[in-house]
């Protein structure tokens, strides 16, 4: 029989979701709507001379490139950020290289695993917090000081710098779900399945150039389920019940 305070956080938790499935679409759909107008009137009411079927061949070669990222990015952060986090980080962007690492850092810092209530919780503050960072720095350091610091950069250091920064950021990301996640096989699965994919199948077939991500995802995923422990799963014992635990994001 569920407690007053366990009725209590369901209760809190489906309002929570209700909120999230009404105002999460509407606001995903607003900024589509606004960056599309914006898009549109930069080719059509500014004078630029765009064709529609200029348009129409820019649209068809984007997504035939970034087209699966659009599919396998979703399904692979669902898991780690929850319904409420994903909307807010695909309206903000940047998702890879600043929200998702913001959310893995502070669950891990919390103690939290991904996939459970409180770690989409954490993942939504977490956000918050990087976007408000990013716009302070952003004001401070990039509108203050960022033109005067990059002209006394030399050129040779900049164009260093660049080469690592994306490497650096990846690695940080890479290392702390590897932290969150403390699953040793997973993580071996992964790494085997990513250095084969890089080193072996697309120099065979540099074709599969584009869908090696999706590639990477979707046999780690495969290969992990196939090397799962079999153990029996046990029977919980009436304590084993009782006690609290996180609710699933889904």
């Amino acid at each position: 029989m569920p407690t007053p305070s366990t009725a209590g956080k369901t209760s809190a938790f489906s309002a929570f979701d209700h909120t999230t499935s009404v105002w999460g679409p509407v606001t995903l759909g607003l900024g589509l709507l606004i960056s599309l107008a914006a898009a549109l009137y930069a080719a059509f009411g500014s004078g630029a001379g765009v064709t529609p079927l200029e348009l129409v061949t820019a649209v068809g070669a984007v997504l035939a490139t970034f087209g699966i990222i659009a599919v396998i990015e979703p399904v692979s952060y669902f898991p780690i950020l929850g319904r409420s986090a994903m909307y807010q980080a695909f309206l903000i962007g940047n998702i890879a290289n600043k929200l998702l690492p913001a959310a893995i850092v502070a669950q891990a810092k919390l103690g939290e695993k991904p996939g459970t209530r409180r770690s989409e919780l954490i993942a939504g503050s977490a956000i918050i917090g990087a976007v408000l960072v990013h716009i302070t720095t952003l004001v401070l350091f990039v509108g203050v000081l960022g033109t005067w610091l990059v002209g006394m950069l030399p050129a040779p250091l900049i164009a260093t710098a660049r080469t690592y920064i994306l490497p650096a950021i990846f690695g940080a990301v890479i290392l702390q779900s590897v932290l969150a996640m403390k699953n040793r096989r997973t993580t071996i699965v992964a790494i085997a399945v990513a250095a084969g994919i890089v080193f072996v199948v697309v120099p065979l077939a540099p074709a599969l150039t584009y869908f090696a991500t999706a590639l990477a995802v979707v046999i780690t995923i495969v290969a992990s389920w196939l090397a799962r422990p079999r153990t029996a799963t046990s029977v919980p014992t009436p304590e084993a019940q009782a006690a609290p635990v996180s609710e699933p994001t889904h």
